[in-house]
């Protein structure tokens, strides 16, 4: 399984951007997506979550701003952020699960700074 992180760039406080992560195969068939994120100097830390295609989770800090969804047909895995902040700087990767396997993108670098 290939996952196919795109749509970081620098952007301003405020701003949005919308992520993408385009899967090789159906993901239909994964019991879990979601996104990462790593910031300079820091773990990974789990950004949203979504689970059984329906059932979405996401950390404190992206509760409110962010969304995750997926098009099935498109068979990619998307992230909407919206009112994006400085902390919000990191690197940015797609992940899948399939039990018992998991998968994970290359990452996309999203800047939020003015």
């Amino acid at each position: 399984v290939q996952l196919q992180a795109s749509g970081g760039g620098l952007v301003q406080p405020g701003g949005s951007l919308r992520l993408s992560c385009a899967a090789s195969e159906r993901i239909f068939n994964f019991n879990t997506m979601a996104w990462y994120r790593q910031a300079p100097g820091k773990q990974r830390e789990l950004v949203a979550r979504l689970s059984s295609g329906v059932s979405t989770d996401y950390a404190d800090s992206a509760k409110g701003r962010f969304t995750i969804s997926r098009d099935n047909a498109l068979n990619t895995l998307y992230l909407q952020m919206n009112s994006l902040k400085p902390e919000d700087t990191a690197v940015y990767y797609c992940y899948a699960r399939r039990i018992p396997s998991s998968y994970w993108g290359q990452g996309t670098l999203v800047t939020v700074s003015s």
